[in-house]
């Protein structure tokens, strides 16, 4: 070859590799922001549209951890909403983190709420207490899509809070 064949091979092998899209990063993960009551983005997010580019995780459902590990038995053992919902936050930041992500990549959650038997109802705002120590907060602003359900039992009566999420990363 002739140094300008080389020169031209060597153009032509840089063109591909810069317009190659495994070598380009992906367009960023879009958070729909939901307006709170304020006009202030809210708690939650409307939607989130992940490009191609991202790998995903999807983690089953998490159940929070005993506050004494020796005491598996009542709710008292697990705590009430906030303290389970912290508990099952901090597993679920574990074991994103154990695979190379982070909190912040959570796009989707799904939270099951049972009602705590000391107030006869629902603790939505001890569950949002918890979620916003974890999303849209100082360590983590970036918050999620989030669907919650109460249910009317989870695995045992000692569980009052299960949750699920989906957590994205650029592809390596």
């Amino acid at each position: 070859m002739t140094a300008p064949s080389i020169t031209a091979a060597l153009s032509l092998l840089a063109a591909v590799a810069l317009a190659s899209p495994a070598l380009a990063a992906p367009a960023p993960v879009n958070r729909i922001a939901s307006p709170g009551p304020d006009g202030k983005p809210g708690l939650i997010l409307k939607g989130v549209i992940v490009p191609a580019g991202y790998e995903t995780f999807y983690l089953s459902g998490q159940l929070a951890d005993p506050i004494d590990p020796l005491k598996k038995e009542t709710v008292e053992d697990y705590g009430d909403t906030r303290t389970q919902t912290l508990s099952t936050l901090k597993k679920i930041k574990g074991l994103l983190e154990a695979n190379g992500y982070a909190i912040g990549d959570v796009v989707k959650m799904q939270a099951f709420l049972t009602a705590d038997p000391k107030l006869g109802k629902l603790d939505f705002a001890g569950f949002n207490a918890g979620f916003r120590e974890y999303f849209g907060s100082a360590e983590n602003p970036a918050t999620v899509a989030r669907s919650t359900f109460q249910v009317a039992n989870l695995v045992s009566p000692a569980f009052l809070v299960e949750l699920e999420v989906t957590a994205v990363k650029a592809a390596k």
